[in-house]
């Protein structure tokens, strides 16, 4: 558009200066300027792409191989081409990224009329996550710089990286265990499989519960009285609120708790209990584009923006999955884990203000932390006030802090566990802090 008001600006000072050299040179530059922008939407019109990528999982340490086609459909030569393949601009830009892009995923060609140019690249998945690998951006241009014109060529394809899942040690943790079976000290619910003795027969009994042999020596009808519930599995509180991660020791600590979460689900699944999982992160899902890029462009930065996941996200809900058994049931918390990122929505305590009511009490609840403030420190006390088997694992790695917390914790009598690398994740189960 630059380039039209410059030369209508000058073609009319030449008439007005009735110099007939410069406007002979505007009548040239503007057919020239109309023509090589019809070339470059003819060009940019014909550009057709596709992508060869079937694989949607992938674990930690795959590769996944990407193959795109771009094809010419039209009779025209286009003289150049750039072709770029997005990916996650902070997923490559972190301390420890996250990718590593073998191969380039930047090219440029040319086309000849109905010919094609390939784009082959490889990715390597370092850390668990949800990325989006493209769109395909595409640019071309006439020889003498006058226009450019950009296009989003593919659909994007997500692939979900699932955690690391480590095996964990020992589960012969005596009463305060950390999963397994654990006699509840309130009655809320009551086992019969377990009988703990009799009584007199009191109105409104069923009949099931009737011990018929105490009847037939005494005399006089007999009840059953059973044990309490027992407590098995557990219900994974992941504390994934930006407060609680200093960004110094990021991605390692977040990471770090991810990772517990997903071996401790692991070992529940293999022992048959129940788990559950429930957290105050965001789901990156939520960050998808559904629509906004299949359009053409006039500058590249706004086909890049277009086309991008969005930064934010406005849920404020936790992520919860409901605590049952089964494969199906692990794998949904494992997908969950790998697009769980780090908010700055709700904190820990009304995270579990908001969640309490779903939290079932047959099950010990397991709360993976960054950080245990007061406020926290009280939300999970009131859970054990409530009736159910607290557990605690602190994901810090300094001293001071780490003391601070296991005191406040300890002292509102929840069992304290402690992690500061992945090598002491087998161990997790044996290892409980005293005072």
């Amino acid at each position: 558009m630059r380039w039209f008001l410059g030369t209508m600006l000058l073609l009319l000072a030449a008439l007005v200066l009735g110099s007939g050299l410069l406007a002979y040179s505007m009548y040239v530059m503007l057919g020239l300027l109309i023509l090589t922008r019809l070339l470059t939407q003819s060009w940019i019109a014909n550009l057709t792409a596709s992508r060869q990528c079937e694989q949607t999982t992938a674990e930690i340490g795959d590769t996944l191989a990407i193959r795109v086609l771009i094809r010419n459909t039209g009779w025209q030569l286009v003289p150049w081409i750039l072709i770029e393949d997005m990916l996650p601009a902070k997923a490559l830009a972190e301390s420890r990224s996250r990718l590593k892009v073998k191969k380039g995923r930047f090219k440029i060609a040319m086309l000849r009329p109905h010919g094609t140019s390939r784009l082959n690249y490889e990715i390597e998945f370092k850390m668990r996550g949800y990325y989006q690998v493209g769109p395909l951006v595409l640019e071309t241009g006439d020889l003498f710089g006058l226009h450019r014109r950009y296009r989003v060529g593919t659909e994007p394809h997500f692939v979900l990286v699932y955690p690391r899942v480590v095996p964990l040690e020992g589960y012969d943790v005596a009463s305060r265990r950390l999963t397994g079976e654990v006699v509840m000290t309130h009655r809320l619910f009551e086992d019969p499989t377990r009988i703990a003795g009799v009584r007199q027969y009191e109105l409104g009994d069923p009949l099931s519960r009737v011990h018929w042999r105490a009847t037939a020596r005494t005399g006089q009808l007999q009840s059953k009285i059973y044990e309490p519930s027992t407590i098995q599995g557990a219900t994974i509180l992941l504390d994934f609120h930006l407060a609680g991660y200093d960004q110094l020791r990021e991605p390692q600590r977040s990471e770090l708790a991810v990772t517990a979460a997903a071996s401790l689900a692991h070992a529940l699944y293999e022992m048959g209990q129940q788990v559950g999982l429930a957290t105050n992160g965001r789901d990156a899902a939520d960050r998808i584009r559904l629509e906004g890029w299949q359009h053409d462009f006039r500058t590249r930065r706004a086909a890049l923006a277009s086309a991008a996941m969005r930064d934010e996200s406005e849920r404020l809900q936790p992520l919860v999955v409901i605590t049952r058994r089964g494969l199906e049931q692990f794998q949904r918390i494992l997908e969950t884990l790998a697009r769980v990122e780090l908010t700055d929505g709700l904190s820990f305590p009304q995270f579990v203000l908001e969640t309490a009511s779903r939290l079932p009490r047959d099950a010990t609840i397991i709360a993976i932390l960054g950080e245990a403030g007061e406020e926290t420190a009280q939300a999970l006390a009131n859970l054990r006030r409530q009736g159910y088997a607290v557990t605690a694992v602190l994901v810090v790695f300094e001293a001071h802090a780490l003391e601070l917390a296991t005191v406040r914790l300890l002292a509102e009598g929840i069992d304290v566990r402690h992690l500061t690398n992945e090598a002491e994740l087998p161990g997790l189960c044996r290892r409980q802090m005293v005072r």
